[in-house]
This record gives C-alpha cells, structure tokens and sequence, in this order.
C-alpha cells in the first residue's frame, strides 16, 4: 500500500485524480491530509474537517474488467468496510444513510465520495474520498453531525483508526471479485438507516412526502413504499431525507 501524506490540500480526491494524470499509480494508492480546504461530498456539498481531529483521505483503487453498472457495488463495498470497523470500535448504532454516508446513533459521522474512470464498458479505476469525524466536541452549524467520541464516549488514536479503516476498505473492494453480488446487497440493505420506518422525503420540486426505506435496486436507487401502496425508484438528484 502506497500512502502519501500531506499537510494540507485543497481536497484529495482532486490530488489523486490530477497525480494519476501524470503518472501511474499503484493499486491501493492513499493520499491523507491533515488539512482540507475544499472537500467536497455528495452533490457539491463541501465537507467540513478539523486538524489534529479528523480524518480526510482518499483510496486510489483500479479493476480488471469491472463491468460499469456494478458501480454502486464499489459504493456498498466501501460503506460496509467503514461500517465494520466503527463495529469494532463498539459505535453504537451504526448504519448507513443512503447511498454511503455513515450514521452513528442517528447522526452522520461520515461522508463517502466515489469517482469512477470508466472505459468502455468497464470500470477502470475509482477514487473514494473518505471524511471521518473522530474527536470532534462539538458542531455548531451542524446540529445533524457527531464524532466517533461523542459518539462512543472516548478519544481515538486517528493513526490507528486510519490504517484499520484503509485495511478494510482494501479488503472489502479485493473481495468483490470473489463475492456474490446478491450478498453484498443483503448486507448493505441490512445497514440501511430507516429501513421499514416512515420517514418524510423531498422531492426537487420541494415537495414533502411519506415513505418507508425499503431497499436499494441493482442500479442503487433507493426504494420507497409511498402512501398510495407502491414501491417507488428514485435516484441521487431526485429525493432527500428530511426526517
């Protein structure tokens, strides 16, 4: 395993993508960073990270012929890994907020952003940019948020959680190749956070609904039971989870 470390960047995934432009790097290449300055999550959202405090890094990893639309394996594989090991932290509650941020006791505690080079029909290579919030005190403007402290009552080694985290996801994403894809699947949608409970959603018109979680498809769209008695699809950019 190839890690660089930084001081700061602006955000890791950017690092790595524009390293692998001018060189070939080796599988499972991680960039770690004590200071982001631009991290980005989901949809263009900016993810917040302290010094000394959190963990923001990103995993280059490439595949042999990995077929394009088993893409949201990779994001299950990932959050599954992350999951596993605040297991073995003992944080309590730990599920997974569709598609791939990290939720302990109904909190989120960490963002998943997954960017995929695609060639042809395959997936050639991904890079999974990890924010994780370990011993943080307090979130002011994020009411929503938590730490693996406040979380699990005590402080963690970030050196140690690190590498327990990278090791996991590398195992996680090697075993794809060896594992049915339906188990993986069954695995994710055990995690999922509100799954079966009424939830209220937004749709982009702003539109508030009832639904309950019922699982993801094979193309990663979340399912949901709505009040007129079916399952509906929807994608990333077309629902939010309010409560």
């Amino acid at each position: 395993m190839n890690i660089i470390k930084l001081s700061a960047t602006q955000s890791t995934n950017s690092y790595l993508k524009e390293l692998s432009k001018s060189q070939v790097l080796k599988d499972t290449t991680v960039v770690i960073t004590e200071s982001q300055t631009k991290g980005r999550g989901q949809q263009h959202t900016h993810w917040q990270s302290t010094r000394g405090k959190s963990l923001t890094f990103s995993v280059y990893k490439t595949f042999e012929q990995l077929p394009a639309d088993r893409a949201f394996v990779i994001s299950m594989q990932t959050a599954l890994a992350i999951t596993r090991t605040l297991k073995y932290y003992s944080i309590p509650n730990v599920t997974i907020k569709w598609p791939n941020d990290i939720m302990a006791d109904g909190k989120k505690c960490c963002g998943i952003l997954i960017e995929n080079s695609v060639k042809g029909s395959s997936i050639a290579s991904t890079i999974i940019g990890v924010g994780l919030n370990v011993n943080e005190i307090s979130f002011e403007s994020l009411p929503s948020a938590t730490s693996l402290l406040l979380s699990g009552g005590r402080k963690f080694e970030l050196q140690e959680v690190f590498q327990n985290l990278v090791s996991e996801i590398e195992i996680h994403l090697n075993e794809m190749v060896s594992l049915d894809v339906e188990a993986i699947f069954n695995n994710y949608t055990s995690h999922l956070y509100r799954k079966n409970s009424i939830s209220v959603f937004e749709d982009t018109q702003g539109n508030r609904f009832n639904g309950a979680i019922k699982g993801v498809s094979k193309e990663g769209l979340l399912m949901v039971f709505k009040e007129d008695d079916q399952i509906h699809l929807f994608n990333l950019k077309e629902i939010k989870l309010i409560q």
